[in-house]
């Protein structure tokens, strides 16, 4: 189908019938292209319409023997311009000219127009130019074959798209549903303290008022009964009465009016003052940061990343998108952040199961194929640890056993050393002048995690 396709006039959607070349290279049947033009004040082509300076193109031979072979070979008869007999002399075209290139008959061999020719019989120039279309096809079919793979590779990668916006999307919500869940707890538990302080404060509040509503009560009584006595007595019945008066008001003494107690009130700006900063002080407590942030688009497919970016494991190959960020060749996954200047440190915890390797490696590195150059790290290999650098000789680490190890880079001073976190013991430096950035890396063939240890204080 893609052959008939190349051998087909755009314009007409047939099989060439003589055709022509343009200056771009397009090819039409003469009369599809004479008919296209016709009455235009301008000669363009009629594909790329770039304008053509030629009145009358000249004839494209090869595609015309393309077709005349092409008919041939499907047992057809060919197109006109192309037809297996003689225009001139209607006789079968058993010879082909090699000088001008075209089928011919036996009359034309003997004409003076193709004096002193080469011929070929016509059936072995059709096979000649069959192998020569074949090798003209050969790249053609090998350029499709690489861009149906492209697109297999364009559709894994679509698919595999969505498979991480569905994962990260999970990620975000549960996170965020923690971030949720704190502050709704300390809502809950700040609301709580403020009605605990309202209720004791209210208690203490209403036990004062009942005890100066007793006092109150007792006292209005003497002052009522001896107002009472008072003015049901006259004139001399008075003194008889007024010891017992006297008597019943100098027991009643005189209360002191209480004063307001000292922290009566709710103490709003316990409550409130640097309420949010207190939060959030509270919120670090719960957070975690790592200074390296693995890229699960750079782990090599037998490599599994962690849901939160810090840990990796060794497993099955998965079936995940050829992307060049991806590395094939090394057990390797590299810091979604690289560092071009500056001092920088994180944690590692190691597993000591096979074979792992951790440090820096340049920006340039290549991601499909073995590293020759660009990386500092150490590793375990075959039980022994040793700091490897394609820039200087491996050399055997003094360690029997390392667990967590902390990498410090010093971008401007051109070192990366390595310490064992268990003894605080330096474990080895290299030292280089860095020209471009640096990623950490790790490589791993254990089933149990390599981590990224959160760091011990969150940054400013």
């Amino acid at each position: 189908m893609s052959l008939i396709k190349d051998l087909t006039c755009t314009l007409c959607a047939d099989i060439f019938r003589d055709p022509v070349k343009l200056e771009c290279s397009h090819s039409f049947c003469r009369d599809c292209l004479q008919a296209e033009w016709a009455g235009k004040p301008a000669r363009l082509c009629p594909l790329c319409k770039e304008i053509s300076l030629l009145r009358d193109p000249p004839r494209n031979l090869m595609m015309k023997n393309l077709c005349f072979a092409f008919t041939l070979g499907r047992g057809q008869r060919a197109p006109a311009g192309c037809r297996d007999l003689c225009s001139l002399h209607d006789e079968k075209l058993k010879l082909f000219c090699l000088d001008h290139q075209e089928p011919v008959c036996l009359v034309c061999r003997d004409s003076e127009k193709h004096a002193k020719h080469s011929f070929r019989p016509v059936e072995e120039a059709v096979q000649e130019q069959r192998v020569e279309l074949q090798s003209h096809l050969t790249p053609l079919k090998e350029n499709l074959e690489q861009l149906q793979r492209v697109r297999e590779s364009c559709d894994e990668a679509a698919e595999h798209i969505k498979v991480q916006a569905q994962r990260t999307e999970v990620q975000i919500r549960d996170q965020i549903e923690k971030l949720h869940r704190f502050l709704q707890e300390e809502e809950e538990a700040r609301i709580s303290a403020l009605r605990e302080e309202e209720e004791q404060k209210s208690r203490a509040m209403r036990e004062k008022t009942e005890s100066l509503s007793e006092s109150i009560e007792a006292l209005s009584e003497t002052v009522a009964a001896t107002e009472e006595e008072f003015n049901r007595s006259e004139g001399t019945s008075l003194l008889p009465n007024y010891r017992r008066a006297k008597e019943r008001v100098q027991q009643r003494p005189l209360l002191d009016a209480p004063q307001p107690p000292s922290g009566a009130l709710i103490d709003e700006a316990k409550h409130l003052g640097n309420l949010s900063y207190n939060i959030w002080t509270r919120m670090k407590a719960t957070v975690s940061f790592s200074a390296v942030t693995l890229d699960p688009n750079t782990a090599e497919p037998h490599l599994s990343v962690s849901a939160d970016l810090r840990a990796v494991t060794f497993g099955p190959r998965q079936k995940l998108p050829d992307n060049p960020e991806r590395f094939e060749q090394r057990h390797c996954v590299v810091s979604r952040d690289g560092f071009s200047s500056g001092a920088h440190s994180w944690d590692v915890e190691v597993s000591g199961e096979e074979f792992w390797g951790l440090g820096v490696l340049s920006e340039s590195v290549p991601r499909k194929r073995r590293t020759p150059a660009g990386f500092w790290g150490i590793c375990l290999c075959d039980g022994s640890y040793a700091a490897i650098s394609r820039e200087v000789p491996s050399k055997a680490l003094p360690v029997t056993k390392l667990r967590r190890v902390r990498v410090r880079l010093d971008w401007d001073e051109g070192e990366v050393s390595f310490v064992d976190l268990e003894t605080n013991d330096h474990i080895h430096t290299f030292r280089h002048t860095f020209t471009e950035k640096l990623f950490a890396y790790i490589c791993t063939k254990n089933q149990s995690p390599m981590k990224i240890l959160p760091a011990e204080k969150l940054p400013d």
